[in-house]
């Protein structure tokens, strides 16, 4: 590997003096620096939209959503998934994450877990990867061996592949059927590429998951009507939601709720329709889990 080739890595001049500069000024440099980020993402859009679709796709067939990465995009690719059960409603086996080197790698550093192929082939077999899954495989780099042999097992497998990295024709675009690279240039700290590129990543995935789960009948407009509510603050939203959505007072859409186990859809039918659990959750399964569906209005 060659790094010197690697935009990620190239060590940009406007950033030579970062060790002489004020906090202030320190400060301002970083964050005009991660200014561009958004806009290198909507360059990529072009390459972003059509992997969503992709996955969407399969997704509405039973398949699942499943991130691979290394060190920081590793945990990029946990974060988000371990964010769709409580924001969504999901399974954790629904959108997961491998991480190189395992469980351990999320908070103790695993370096050297992202030069093995070989586990990435276990890994991909261990989840039982087939034609209705979605492997997004995620490298800054684009060259992780780790990556890029699990996409390319994972692809073997039939799943829909899709190769996130931050640089321009990589070997990770070439393995994954879908590519997406977001070129957002050399970072501040040379090499540092959990700064610019991991927030690009970050953006990609906020864009993956939540694209995904809204086609997936997750929400009604932009509310999360799949949320669990598994706290204070998640029951109170879930109050608030039913309340948007059906006009009720609050001590009505926290009764309903209480009726309804807190799950806002069924909440939200048996207010509109007077019904009861039991024929709410019917109406709401015969529309496929999309409330809109359900209340009769117009997808």
């Amino acid at each position: 590997m060659n790094l010197s080739e690697l935009t990620t890595e190239s060590a940009d001049p406007r950033f030579a003096g970062i060790d002489r500069m004020t906090v202030a000024e320190l400060a301002a440099t970083m964050n005009g620096a991660d200014a561009t980020v958004p806009g290198a993402v909507a360059k990529a859009l072009p390459q972003i939209t059509p992997a969503i679709e992709a996955a969407a796709e399969r997704m509405k067939a039973g398949g699942r959503l499943v991130y691979v990465g290394a060190g920081t995009p590793g945990r990029l690719g946990v974060l988000d998934a371990s964010e769709c059960p409580p924001t969504f409603g999901t399974p954790p086996e629904q959108v997961f994450a491998i991480i190189a080197g395992g469980e351990s790698a999320i908070v103790s550093p695993c370096e050297g877990a992202e030069d093995d192929p070989d586990a990435a082939v276990k890994a991909i077999d261990a989840a039982g990867i087939g034609p209705l899954d979605t492997v997004v495989g995620i490298a800054s780099s684009g060259r992780t061996p780790f990556v890029i042999s699990a996409v390319r097992h994972a692809r073997e497998r039939g799943a829909l592949t899709v190769g996130l990295s931050c640089n321009a024709g990589t070997p990770l675009s070439d393995e994954a059927e879908h590519a997406i690279e977001v070129l957002v240039g050399p970072e501040v700290l040379s090499g540092s590429t959990r700064l610019r590129a991991g927030t690009a990543q970050k953006l990609v995935l906020n864009m993956f998951s939540t694209i995904v789960m809204v086609q997936l009948g997750k929400t009604y407009g932009n509310l999360m009507v799949d949320v669990k509510a598994s706290n204070g603050k998640l029951r109170e939203r879930a109050v608030r939601i039913v309340r948007t959505i059906t006009g009720a007072g609050r001590d009505e859409a926290l009764a309903v709720l209480d009726r309804n186990g807190f799950n806002v859809k069924q909440a939200v039918v048996a207010s509109r329709f007077d019904l009861n659990p039991q024929d709410a959750a019917t109406r709401l399964a015969r529309s496929g889990g999309r409330l809109r569906t359900a209340l009769g209005e117009q997808v």
